[in-house]
């Protein structure tokens, strides 16, 4: 598991090549112009609604595999901080579970599970349950070659065999809470909404996945979304100007620049890098957000500066899941919002509405990678 979250597609040159972008690009501060009290302002808003820090939860499949709770915990971990947590269709809990444990907002990740006709079986569920928004991810036409994933043997969602069994007894038995834990789970690991199906059965998670190869979501069903979907729409998976302005004509409201972590297209650009461009294309009337390698409030504060309204985390919250369950997420997002307030007292900024390219330097070729 720690591979599978911790890895990427092919050698893994984007997931190393976001965190460059990010670690080359100065911060420039401006000194004697902010006192330390009142502290800098973190609030922000995302479609029209506030949140307490621009930091949300990415999607992340399969997160009943990293700790029993999965998105019950990230759904209510990101409601305890007052920000938004995105479900992935390839969650181990479904949709109307997830919502049941967020009290605050919550954003629906649709991947067309079963081609056309499931999705829209998914987009009525989502719609019925009070999600908010759509984001529509356009960059998993088929699975990156995780090589890790592979060189483990790994297949989603995981099973229980005999070999796994003998391979990790001595693991369990010196961590019997967590044996306990999954055991009381009864070690559920499906994906729930597989059964989200225009059919009258419900699918097999290697047929829906097969109708997702053959039936992916392209510009023109935005339209045919829009027309189902009551809330906000955002495309995700954006890493050039030109689909930027393809989304904006789609009618989004939002705009993902991101390369899914370095997990799809190895060799794909860092998110960091393109963000201007997006920001630039999309205009002033569609919000523009990223994720790709963030970890520290330094580089929230660069991304902000280039023009995103908030930035996303996927990696960071699943350790945190996987080490501690819900408090490991709200662990991790209090470290993260104690980082941004102190990256923004040194650089003299009292809020994260006043960030701008000003605050940046020119990028340090020494620390890109050759």
């Amino acid at each position: 598991m720690f591979d599978y979250i911790d890895g990427g597609a092919g050698s893994e040159s984007t997931v190393r090549a976001n965190r460059h972008a990010l670690e080359a690009l100065p911060i420039i501060p401006r000194l004697g112009v902010t006192r330390g009290s009142p502290p800098p302002a973190l609030e922000t808003s995302v479609l029209g609604k506030p949140i307490s820090f621009p930091v949300m939860l990415s999607p992340v499949g399969f997160a009943r595999m990293m700790h029993p709770a999965g998105d019950l915990a990230a759904a209510a971990a990101a409601s305890d901080a007052g920000t938004v947590h995105t479900l992935s269709t390839f969650s181990g809990h479904t949709l109307e579970e997830v919502a049941g444990a967020a009290t605050g907002r919550r954003w629906f990740q649709l991947y067309f599970l079963g081609g056309r006709g499931g999705a829209e079986v998914l987009i009525d569920r989502a719609a019925t349950a009070g999600y908010e928004a759509l984001v529509v991810t356009l960059d998993t036409q088929t699975g990156g070659m995780r090589e890790r994933d592979v060189r483990h043997g790994v297949r989603l969602p995981l099973r229980i065999s005999l070999d796994n069994v003998l391979r990790f007894a001595p693991e369990a038995v010196v961590h019997p809470g967590w044996l306990l834990g999954f055991a009381q789970d009864r070690f559920h690991m499906d994906v729930a909404n597989a059964a989200a199906s225009a059919r009258a059965r419900g699918m097999a998670l290697d047929e829906a996945l097969r109708d997702l190869r053959t039936s992916p979501p392209l510009w023109e069903d935005f339209r045919w979304i829009r027309d189902r979907w009551p809330g906000a729409i955002l495309a995700k998976g954006v890493l050039s100007a030109d689909d930027a302005r393809r989304a904006v004509d789609a009618g989004v409201a939002g705009v993902i620049v991101s390369n899914h972590g370095g997990r799809q297209l190895d060799g794909a650009p860092p998110t960091i890098g393109v963000l201007p461009e997006v920001v630039a294309a999309a205009g002033n009337d569609v919000e523009v957000f990223v994720d790709g390698g963030l970890r520290r409030g330094a580089d929230v504060v660069r991304a902000l500066s280039l023009g995103a309204r908030a930035v996303m985390v996927g990696r960071p919250w699943a350790f945190g899941l996987a080490a501690a369950g819900e408090a490991g997420i709200t662990k991790v997002l209090d470290l993260l919002r104690a980082d941004v307030e102190r990256v923004l007292r040194l650089i003299g900024c009292p809020s994260v509405a006043e960030l701008g390219p000003g605050y940046l330097g020119h990028p340090d070729p020494s620390l890109t990678p050759r």
